[in-house]
């Protein structure tokens, strides 16, 4: 009864599968609450627990929620997760399949690649063939970022409120979308430096399958080839003659910085708290497609509320990502990851796994606060880590943010564009991706 109203929405076949899912489960002794918005049935669980779920976290001038400090749902809440998403797809009247979020924007990705390697040429050879290094054919990588600013570019397209400028226009006009264009290309840009630095910072070897930079033609021309593509992006920054967005993209460079300071000055103390790792890790990834979904938004006209949407999906699609990046950095293969497998922690670097299998095995804590610089050590955290929840914890804080981006897309003002409701579910359907994805 309680679910009737919403199941009365899906076809034949999903009401099934969804049904034998929720009743093959042993009913969980909290309540379950549901609300209906949107042409989309969402099953939301409630879980009072007595720690910092809901925390806000300060980031400079900015807050933001930040979940599962301390403890998680443990119920299965990814399946839920997955559940929800699925009946919001398939409800709609546009598409009963699923969306592939690439090959809604594959042309225009083409089309930014080809750019992107003809911004990246300098007039000194070594320092070109460094600056492409990574823009080359067959190397360039996911292409997640780009994909999302042109899914939100899209996503954004309705007519804007009275009150926007009168300089722009009401409908995604090319010019907009060539602007728009240039967002992806710089934040790819500042994207592939920043692994550029990180890369000498970690001595790394391999990237993105093949040897890092550093590794093939030294640390120094690594990072002047990062300085150059930095340099570029500026350029083309500069070109969009916009302010805001200016200064929104710089203190993305500034965010960069800051986050890998945290994570080489960290103290003993530092290195074991979930806020500080969370705070770090929205600055070493989130920041960058945060603040460039938020630049979309600006670019075209959008009021302060939407723009704040995007910023909301951006952050917590860069949280959940970077939270499964570190749980694949323990589960995955070198050959999947097209780098060494637990890298991380073989650098001292502690992520969320180690910090949720701490909460269960207090000992940890002082073996993780020596630094682990003994291989003795590093082993001895892994068979905590083996014992713990940590992994299960940590996808969960994951769909917990992938499901906080997907929430901040519903939110959007209402649009009748088939186009527009496409490009949103396509970018619901990525914060599932991410979240399942294997590398």
């Amino acid at each position: 009864m309680l679910f009737s109203r919403g199941f009365s929405r899906l076809p034949k076949a999903s009401f099934n599968r969804c049904s034998k899912w929720l009743f093959s489960h042993h009913p969980h002794p909290h309540r379950q609450e549901h609300h209906h918005r949107r042409r989309c049935f969402v099953l939301s669980p409630t879980h009072r627990v007595p720690c910092s779920i809901g925390r806000m976290v300060g980031l400079g001038m900015m807050k933001f929620q930040v979940f599962g400090c301390r403890e998680i749902y443990s119920w299965g809440s990814p399946f839920l997760n997955g559940v929800r998403h699925q009946i919001h797809q398939e409800s709609s009247s546009l598409a009963e399949e699923q969306l592939d979020p690439f090959s809604l924007v594959a042309d225009e990705l083409s089309l930014l690649a080809d750019r992107l390697r003809s911004m990246v040429v300098a007039e000194v050879p070594k320092l070109a063939s460094a600056a492409e290094y990574f823009f080359k054919m067959g190397v360039e990588g996911k292409r997640f970022r780009p994909t999302v600013l042109l899914l939100m570019a899209t996503a954004l397209n309705m007519p804007l409120p009275r009150s926007a400028p009168a300089e722009v226009p009401v409908t995604l006009s090319t010019e907009l979308r060539t602007r728009q264009q240039c967002i992806a290309e710089i934040t790819e840009m500042i994207h592939v430096a920043s692994l550029l630095h990180d890369d000498v910072l970690d001595d790394a070897e391999k990237r993105r399958g093949i040897g890092s930079l550093n590794f093939v033609m030294g640390n120094k021309v690594a990072v002047l080839a990062g300085d150059f593509l930095l340099s570029r992006a500026c350029v083309a920054l500069a070109s969009l003659k916009n302010t805001e967005v200016v200064s929104l993209l710089a203190t993305v460079v500034e965010h960069l910085v800051t986050g890998e300071t945290m994570q080489m000055t960290s103290t003993s103390e530092q290195r074991v708290s979930m806020e500080y790792y969370l705070q770090k890790t929205y600055y070493k990834t989130a920041s960058l497609i945060s603040n460039s979904c938020k630049a979309i938004a600006l670019l075209a006209g959008q009021t302060a509320e939407v723009s704040m949407l995007a910023f909301e999906y951006g952050k917590n699609l860069g949280l959940a990502f970077q939270l499964i990046d570190d749980v694949l950095d323990f589960t995955g293969t070198s050959a999947s990851l097209g780098k060494g497998s637990l890298s991380d922690i073989r650098h001292g670097i502690i992520t969320a796994p180690i910090l949720f299998a701490i909460e269960e095995f207090p000992q940890l804590d002082a073996i993780v606060k020596r630094g682990l610089d003994k291989p003795a050590d590093i082993d001895l955290a892994l068979d905590y880590l083996g014992k713990s929840h940590g992994i299960q914890k940590t996808r969960e804080l994951a769909a917990k943010h992938a499901n906080l981006a997907a929430e901040a897309i519903d939110s959007l003002p209402e649009s009748d564009d088939e186009d527009v409701a496409r490009s949103r579910r396509a970018l619901i359907d990525l914060t599932q991706r991410v979240i399942t994805r294997t590398k």
